[in-house]
């Protein structure tokens, strides 16, 4: 094996790049390590033209080998990996959305990268994944305008920031967690940011930020010094241009009334007729009528650099106007919100809790499920073995946006918007002591101009509070755009961290237009207190940090006025749970009483649940969950109770003779436990026979006199309980 090491170290640990003959087929490839945790990059670029294709064809996939964590895991039936997990997914999202601004969008060649975690420790893998996946484009022949950097950084259980935590710090002690942020940039600036925040502000983020990107430039070093020495020559990609016909008919007939059309009338409609419009005049201006064929050459059947003509020129129009005129396409002013709608309940009271929430044409539905602890979501991954008892779940059917598709199926963008509303809203949930139920929110987006991820943490704000459920405080979440000195993308960075930073304009509340023609979408969710979960994804090469702590403190603003709109509506959670939705009971017990509870074979709990209904579940400190309606908990918590209660030495209760000796009798305490009455407790007169004053099936009255915990014996007394209680029966 041919074979070539560097290293570098990020966050006081050695990383290390290796490059071998191992993947030589691909375009790129590189095996990174951190720790002993390992992940291989490949990069491949398609050798011919994707003819027809009016985007540029980037696939990126993270996949989780099961080896990796030296665990055999899958179905009971199929032990191999299938479908990517929801961690996958996500990890997949953050290299595609840190990689993608760094390409040229008009290639039409397809290009693929496929990172493999091969070994995993307790550093994450999915920084290790992009920062191998930038390695892997950078010394291909792949044309890409890279290196990136990527980094993980936070405040966990001291007041210090970190660089790349080690899992055992991320997951700790939960009252010390403030902030996790994943960040990835190029050159100062700043091009992708996961983060889950507690309530943390506008300056300790940025502050933060300027940390990572100092250790982002490192590893930016890094890369560029091994492409010197190791790179290949980058392939010339020859671009189509459009035709001067092309040109000339859309200055013509469809230029003059651009400008109306994105500025005419809130919404999109407009523009998307005038596309439409244009569209249908490229096609008939090349047909055969006015081009007839020559022989052997086909009539034009694609017009995407028609239809990339269209949106360049939108996306002209947009900037030029905001920057220099201050002019959004609904006539809002830069920091202004679309008209709110907030809504809790009122849908159907089958319904545990919902909420509507309108911001303009964005609408969102959120339903809220409370269920038992059984109910909870067992995620067993590469890394960690865990339930969740909080999901949030989104859904982007085809009619939100006016079209026609594939309905039922859930994308990456759906898996990627959930997870972050979950994030945003896991902050203000009560603790399981405070609240023992699983909570399941789905956010259906009904109709969508802009930003229904944020309009969702809005939405399951308002189902939060409409179910009952003691969230800390409201949640709001705002998109946050930017329209910079610039109109194509990708382009040269115009800020190189630090000197002048162009001219631009951070606009609140993007929607339609904006959000696709947008140089940066911030989503930006949080309390009135501070930030909850933040998202960054640009079309520019990168944003400087200048301008994202402005945008930050720009997004505060808005915030407060969503929640201002959703306090006028609940002020506050709701008394009381909904009638429908489960009852759960705690109870503790010995830890030794496990066994009992449950049973040979689980028989025992096994019959409870079918005997009351209700479903049972216990940990291992002995805290017994009771999950049932109509009563169901309440039984079973009856029985349980009785099954495990812990005699005390002096207890007075009653009890039925179930069995006579000539030395005393056995009386059961509850169905679980006898006690034996000796002759000579039974009453204060002496007493011949037992037989003489007592029968099986009599209650009597007892009193614990003595407890052999070691024998498991309890020693019992009538005539201390009731001396008269045998009066009359001598």
């Amino acid at each position: 094996m041919k074979k070539k090491e560097y290293s570098v170290e990020i966050g006081g640990k050695t990383l290390t790049a290796i490059f071998s003959d191992l993947a030589e087929q691909a375009h790129g490839s590189v095996i990174l390590k951190y720790g002993e945790t390992i992940v291989l990059a490949t990069a491949c670029m398609s050798k011919d033209r994707q003819e027809g294709l009016g985007y540029f064809n980037l696939t990126v996939d993270y996949a989780e080998k099961f080896y990796a964590a030296g665990k055999i895991l899958g179905s009971r039936f199929v032990r191999r990996e299938g479908k990517p997990s929801e961690e996958a997914i996500l990890a997949s999202r953050v290299i595609d959305r840190t990689l993608r601004p760094l390409f040229d969008q008009s290639i039409r060649h397809a290009v693929q990268v496929i990172v493999t975690v091969l070994s995993v420790d307790d550093n994450d893998p999915t920084i290790l994944a992009v920062n191998a996946a930038s390695l892997a484009l950078a010394v291909s022949n792949i044309p890409w305008n890279g290196p990136v950097g990527c980094v993980r950084i936070g405040k966990y259980s001291d007041a210090n920031l970190v660089i790349n935590p080690s899992q055992g710090l991320r997951l700790g002690d939960d009252l010390q967690y403030k902030f996790d942020l994943t960040v990835c940039g190029k050159d100062g600036n700043i091009n992708m940011i996961e983060a889950s925040a507690r309530q943390a502000t506008e300056e300790e983020l940025e502050e933060a930020f300027q940390k990572a990107s100092a250790e982002i430039t490192k590893l930016e070093d890094f890369q560029k010094n091994i492409v010197k020495e190791i790179g290949k020559e980058k392939r010339i990609i020859e671009k189509e241009k459009i035709s001067d016909e092309s040109v000339k008919l859309f200055k013509k007939n469809i230029l003059p009334h651009m400008e109306e059309a994105l500025f005419g009338e809130v919404g999109k409609k407009k523009i998307d007729d005038l596309h439409s419009v244009w569209n249908k005049m490229a096609r008939e201006h090349y047909s055969e009528k006015y081009f007839p064929a020559t022989v052997g050459e086909a009539a034009r059947e694609d017009f995407f650099l028609e239809d990339n003509l269209f949106d360049d020129t939108e996306n002209e129009i947009l900037h030029q106007k905001a920057i220099e005129e201050n002019k959004r396409a609904d006539g809002r002013a830069m920091d202004e919100l679309r008209d709110l709608y907030a809504q809790a309940g009122g849908l159907s009271s089958i319904l545990h809790g919902s909420g509507i929430f309108y911001r303009g044409g964005t609408h969102v539905l959120s339903v809220l499920t409370l269920g038992g602890p059984e109910d909870r979501n067992l995620v067993d991954g590469l890394q960690l073995k865990m339930e969740k008892r909080f999901m949030h779940h989104y859904n982007f059917p085809p009619y939100s946006s006016g079209e026609t598709g594939r309905a039922g199926f859930t994308n990456r963008r759906e898996v990627g918007h959930g997870a972050l509303a979950e994030k945003a809203l896991a902050m203000v949930l009560p603790t399981v002591a405070e609240f023992p139920y699983t909570i399941r929110i789905v956010s259906e987006s009904m109709a969508s101009n802009g930003s229904t991820s944020q309009a969702s943490i809005c939405a399951s704000t308002l189902a939060l509070m409409d179910g009952g459920v003691p969230i800390k405080m409201p949640v709001a979440g705002v998109a946050m755009g930017l329209m910079m000195g610039m109109t194509t993308s990708p382009q040269p960075s115009p800020y190189k961290g630090e000197g002048e930073i162009p001219k631009y304009k951070i606009l609140t509340d993007i929607q339609g237009p904006e959000d696709h023609h947008g140089d940066m979408d911030f989503k930006i969710a949080g309390t009135r207190e501070g930030i909850t979960a933040i998202q960054l994804d640009v079309k520019v090469e990168g944003v400087p940090i200048k301008i994202l702590g402005e945008a930050m403190k720009q997004s505060k603003k808005a915030r407060v006025a969503i929640i201002d709109k959703i306090e006028k509506e609940i002020p506050k959670p709701r008394p009381n749970i909904s009638p429908n939705a489960p009852t759960i009971l705690i109870i503790k017990i010995d830890p030794d009483k496990i066994g009992m509870v449950i049973g040979g074979g689980g028989k025992t709990i096994k019959d409870i649940q079918e005997k009351t209904g209700a479903v049972l579940t216990i940990d291992d400190d002995g805290t017994i969950y009771l999950t049932g309606k109509n009563g169901s908990a309440e039984k079973a918590k009856a029985i349980v109770e009785e099954m495990t209660h812990e005699f005390k030495v002096g207890e007075v209760l009653k009890g039925e003779v179930v069995k006579i000796a000539d030395f005393g009798a056995f009386v059961a305490l509850n169905p679980f436990t006898d006690g034996m009455v000796h002759i000579s407790e039974m009453a204060p007169f002496r007493v011949e026979r037992v037989s003489d004053i007592i029968k099986e099936g009599m209650i009597v009255p007892v009193k614990i006199i003595k407890i052999d915990a070691e024998r498991g014996k309890i020693s019992l007394s009538i005539k201390e309980a009731d001396k008269n209680f045998f009066n009359g029966k001598r």
